[in-house]
């Protein structure tokens, strides 16, 4: 009776493994189509545009608050859900290591600085020390271009 039970248990067990890792296949599989069909949300950029800073320099010091312009040449600069060839808004960068993954919208949070009304500048007010800055087009949804058009990532001191 003992083996017979024994026998239940692991045909049991061994069932609820099978199902779980069929389900987590599924999950990976759709999050990938999910990737791949954001993917194909990416925006074309053309050859040569470029984004950057108009007023601040890598190893500037500024005062906070402070002001911030953004640049962007050979593409336009429209409110976010504007779906217009070359074109998109800002996304300021704070202090941030990695680039967003350029397949997804770019997060929005206090990190990542959505200027979706199509502004070309902002005033900042950071604590006192080192910080970097980074821009980022993103396109009608968010996402970065194809290929993305990023600056150069500067870093500030703030006195």
């Amino acid at each position: 009776m003992s083996r017979l039970f024994l026998l239940l248990a692991l045909i049991l067990f061994t069932s609820a493994c099978a199902t779980e890792g069929t389900a987590e296949t599924a999950s990976a599989e759709s999050e990938a189509a999910e990737t791949q069909g954001m993917a194909d949300l990416r925006s074309a950029s053309p050859e040569g545009a470029s984004i950057f800073f108009v007023n601040l320099e890598d190893g500037q010091t500024v005062e906070s608050p402070f002001t911030v312009e953004f640049g962007l040449e050979g593409m336009s600069v429209v409110p976010a859900g504007t779906d217009e060839e070359y074109s998109g808004h800002h996304h300021l960068l704070i202090n941030e290591d990695m680039l967003p993954p350029m397949n997804m919208p770019i997060p929005a949070d206090s990190t990542h600085i959505h200027y979706g009304l199509g502004q070309t500048s902002t005033e900042l007010d950071l604590p006192a020390g080192e910080h970097t800055l980074q821009i980022i087009l993103g396109n009608h949804l968010h996402i970065p271009h194809d290929p993305p058009v990023v600056s150069e990532k500067i870093t500030i001191t703030v006195q």
